[in-house]
């Protein structure tokens, strides 16, 4: 076998010259056949990679991996990338500051290409600046990290003011979080006790002139087009979790008096949870490339330092759970109640935005069954699904993909199911029964939207290995990412692809009335817990 491939990689360099007129896209199979200790070689691969014609920037970004370590290598992948637009670019710009760590010399053409652009655009200046800085920390990349992030402040003048305005805010919402996290301590034996005194501390703190004035008319750091005006401090709390995050509301001018939610957590690793949002975003554009738009909600997720991040709060929205809730006081009788869902949005929709809604409904769940099921996002129940006023659901809270499981031993790995649950066919289909015309569209949505992946598979396969140095639990080796080759069927036809997937889709039909049952248990577990 490794002497079929041996002369495979042989027949392949052999054939390079073919391969650039008829081929161009196969450069990185090329260059993998490329022996790097011969001289001889070395030397016809940058004459070849002067003459290569471009790739196209979606397929340079694999030239950036740790597989291809040479200079003149990253050299070309850089010049194909400077043709991409200013929002293609933000949507990889995460990989593309991990794979600097790839790099050889600090002064290199990536750097030189970053910057460059980001000293041209102040969000992409904006972004390179927090997901360098969020990383500074790290003994590996911290000086390599500082020199970029010290080129780009000194080329950025009038920004600097603006991002130091955003690091200064962190640091106090930081110092309410620890100090809430000590009232919680200190008073352990009283719940209720405890919660309101902590509470009360929060918002004096949060009315002192220091605090309130670091903390109001600041850019951002999630958005840096929305202005965070002023504290409402009434509506700020934190939030029951191990970590206390802080739920911050601000009033905001643009927006007509409606207030913006976010939410900042100390101690949590939100680095898995932003890629798996920007993810998201990609599926999204995708899709929508191909005129099908599934109503995604990619929320706004940034890490900003060792631990700590902002996440945006979604407006109008509630979980799965609060809504089974609110119609029934009782956790176990709530998860069998099939009625809560399509009755919470018939008292926010009627006539015609109720069929706008259910619409929504259908095509965001499409959407998240599908990128749930590809990207193995495990861990799913009625507290991270939810649902917005508009109809559209979404998911929260990433701490388990690509198959990696809680179980009571610990994490475990294996495939995650398509997930569809009975409440959720019953808003579909309008409250009918029977499989109805609306769950026929459903299907063909979810079967649409996968070919879609499948096409784009590489690129997803991409952009997991460039963030193989990330150091993230669950994203460590190659075996990791032959979770997603599986799941999108890389090696199988269309046909052979599609035939999986159905499966699946009827499987997840059939268990439907079990994920409810699972949920019900989640409920009543949660229940006995507060």
């Amino acid at each position: 076998m490794l002497h079929h491939l041996i002369f495979l990689s042989d027949l392949i360099w052999t054939l390079r010259h073919d391969c650039i007129e008829n081929f161009p896209q196969s450069l990185p199979k090329l260059l993998l056949s490329v022996k790097w200790s011969k001289h001889e070689d070395m030397a016809q691969l940058q004459a070849l990679l002067q003459i290569w014609p471009k790739l196209c920037p979606r397929d340079a970004l694999e030239l950036l991996d740790f597989n291809y370590p040479d200079q003149y290598v990253r050299e070309y992948a850089v010049r194909c990338l400077r043709d991409m637009s200013n929002e293609e670019l933000s949507q990889y710009l995460l990989q593309l500051v991990q794979v600097l760590r790839y790099e050889p010399y600090y002064d290199c053409a990536l750097t030189h290409f970053l910057l460059e652009r980001a000293q041209g655009n102040r969000k992409i200046g904006h972004f390179l600046f927090w997901h360098l800085r969020s990383e500074i920390h790290m003994p590996a990349v911290s000086v390599q990290f500082a020199l970029i992030l010290e080129a780009y402040c000194r080329g950025s003048i009038p920004h600097i003011e603006v991002l130091k305005k955003q690091v200064e805010a962190l640091s106090k919402l930081k110092s309410v979080n620890e100090l809430i996290k000590l009232g919680t301590i200190k008073n352990a034996r009283s719940k209720t006790k405890e919660a309101m005194l902590t509470k009360e501390a929060m918002m004096t703190c949060l009315r002192q002139i220091s605090y309130s004035e670091t903390l109001s008319d600041l850019y951002s750091p999630l958005n840096p087009n929305v202005l965070l005006s002023g504290i409402n401090v009434e509506k700020c709390r934190y939030m029951d979790s191990k970590m206390k995050p802080l739920w911050i509301v601000y009033n905001n001018k643009l927006l007509g008096g409606d207030t913006l939610g976010i939410i900042f957590k100390n101690g949590d690793d939100l680095r898995q949870d932003m890629l798996t949002l920007q993810i998201l975003r990609l599926m999204d554009r995708l899709w929508k490339e191909a005129n099908l738009d599934l109503r995604i909600v990619p929320y706004g997720c940034l890490a900003t330092g060792d631990r700590a991040g902002l996440i945006e709060v979604v407006s109008s929205a509630d979980t799965i759970a609060n809504i089974q809730l609110t119609s029934s006081n009782v956790a176990a009788a709530a998860a069998f109640n099939k009625d809560a869902l399509l009755n919470w949005l018939k008292e926010r929709n009627s006539g015609d935005a109720l069929d706008r809604a259910i619409e929504e409904f259908t095509l965001s769940c499409a959407g998240y069954c599908v990128a749930t099921y590809v990207l193995g996002i495990g861990d799913r129940h009625s507290d991270n699904i939810m649902v917005r006023s508009t109809g559209q659901l979404f998911h929260i809270d990433f701490g388990h993909i690509l198959g990696n499981f809680k179980s009571k031993f610990g994490i475990k790995r294996e495939r995650v199911p398509f997930i569809l649950t009975h409440d959720f066919i019953h808003v579909i289909q309008q409250g009918k029964t029977g499989y109805t015309e609306k769950f026929g569209s459903f299907r063909q949505y979810c079967e649409e939207a996968y070919l879609i992946l499948r096409k784009n598979g590489n690129l997803f396969i991409t952009l997991f290995a460039l963030m193989l140095t990330a150091g993230l639990p669950e994203l460590t080796s190659v075996k990791d990412i032959q979770y997603l080759k599986d799941s999108l069927a890389l090696g199988k036809t269309d046909d052979e692809a599609l035939k999986q997937f159905r499966q699946k889709f009827d499987e997840a039909l059939r268990e439907s009335w079990t994920t409810k049952v699972n949920w019900m248990a989640h409920n009543v577990a949660k229940d006995n817990r507060s």
